[in-house]
């Protein structure tokens, strides 16, 4: 009881309902539009322009949150950590991170129907390997891809700033590419 006490406390201090999921419902929602559709859409990866304007007000109260579509591993791991570190000094903001699709049923809400003050910095790759679902249409693959569009769309429904980055090649080496990128940015670009 204690544990559902303070949760509940905290949702109320962060103007979320932690016990209702509107909005990562509605993310779901867009997914499946987006595997109705045949094919998740093509999203461009984000300029240095939308990059700068994504960070550029990121400043405390603000925060951004790093959401990776990617597999789980050590050198992501290290790698995100460089790049939290580069966000935060170049915006003085808090820098979250999660892995999708799974952060979807952590911070999900809060991102989407929480106090409007997150940055969104999508990070996605293209597998080596996938997986055909049994009984589905589409691949693991595809479905992850589908989620990280419809999680995008929704972002950008609720007029929430999000910007997408494709990282190609291994995955921890664009990352500490990106963190390089953000660290060059002219402050306020």
């Amino acid at each position: 009881f204690l544990a559902e006490f303070a949760v509940a406390v905290a949702g109320w201090v962060l103007e979320i309902n932690a016990f209702d999921q509107p909005n990562v419902q509605e993310a779901k929602d867009a997914t499946k539009r987006v595997l109705a559709a045949g094919a998740p859409p093509e999203i461009a990866s984000a300029s240095d322009e939308a990059l700068g304007t994504l960070l550029f007000d990121a400043a405390p109260p603000h925060y951004v949150a790093v959401m990776g579509y990617l597999a789980p591993s050590a050198s992501v791991d290290a790698a995100i950590s460089e790049l939290r570190a580069a966000i935060r000094d170049k915006t003085g903001a808090a820098v979250t991170f999660g892995y999708g699709p799974r952060f979807l049923h952590s911070t999900g809400q809060l991102h989407k129907g929480g106090a409007p003050i997150g940055r969104f910095l999508q990070l996605v790759d293209t597998p080596l390997t996938d997986q055909e679902i049994p009984g589905s249409d589409y691949s693991f693959g595809t479905l992850i891809a589908a989620q990280s569009a419809g999680d995008l769309q929704t972002l950008r429904a609720h007029d929430l700033p999000a910007e997408r980055i494709a990282l190609e090649g291994d995955p921890a080496t664009a990352i500490r590419d990106l963190a390089r990128r953000i660290t060059g940015l002219p402050q306020g670009a």
